[in-house]
């Protein structure tokens, strides 16, 4: 699979994961972001042998958009701490059923971590994964803001900005609303996408180098085909 690269240094580098595609590999062996990264890595700089990537959050299988990785640990470590002192801002947009009352708005509610399993723990030990249940099973204040870029009768373009990082969030949060994301069966849509997909797109993202104080900005357009959508 041709890879797009958005953005690379010695430290960090940022890719499109189209949607349809994991971010990292689990039991089913299907095709995932990190091995394709890995092989471009190793094929771009000759490395023999093994090639760090380092994992610092993850998009949904049928949600497309921009991801982070660390090339080195110091890379990775860097982006993991803006991801827990929530520096790194981040922007989706979302197809979602209806037309909303209002123009903007902001959510914040409790979410449950319910469906888990689905991130696959194949490799992980008893001790890890009964800390993961419990994990799981913590109640998490959830926020957003959105506001609607254009809507017509059926569908709403919406651009939305996670204040948190929960499992499934914008997913969950907009369905609580009463307007699922277009193709999102598991949370009320009943309008499918090819192959599973839905409408949503992590479409930018904001972030410091891992050296110096610089600030990389990225964005990507909006999927090919909602134009026509709404």
């Amino acid at each position: 699979m041709n890879i797009k690269i958005l953005y690379e240094d010695n430290h960090i580098i940022a890719v499109v994961k189209p949607a349809g595609v994991l971010t990292q590999g689990d039991r089913t062996s299907d095709e995932n972001l990190m091995d394709i990264v890995k092989d471009y890595l190793k094929e771009k700089y000759k490395k023999p042998g093994n090639v760090f990537l380092g994992l610092v959050h993850r998009l949904d299988k049928p949600v497309q958009g921009i991801v982070l990785f660390g090339k080195t640990s110091k890379g990775a470590s860097r982006l993991s701490e803006q991801f827990r002192n929530h520096t790194i801002q981040k922007t989706y947009h979302a197809i979602v059923a209806g037309k909303l009352e209002k123009q903007k708005g902001e959510l914040k509610e409790k979410v449950n971590k319910i469906a888990f399993f689905a991130e696959g723990f194949t490799n992980k030990s008893d001790e890890e994964l009964l800390a993961e249940i419990k994990k799981a099973t913590k109640t998490r204040t959830a926020e957003l803001s959105w506001e609607v870029v254009k809507s017509n009768d059926k569908y709403s373009l919406l651009k939305v900005l996670p204040k948190t990082g929960r499992f499934h969030q914008i997913r969950i949060q907009l369905a609580n609303m009463g307007h699922p994301i277009l193709g999102d069966a598991k949370y009320g849509s009943k309008s499918p996408l090819p192959n599973r997909n839905i409408a949503l797109a992590a479409t930018a993202i904001s972030f410091m180098t891992a050296t110096g104080d610089n600030t990389i900005n990225l964005e990507i357009p909006l999927p090919e085909g909602w134009d026509k959508l709404v």
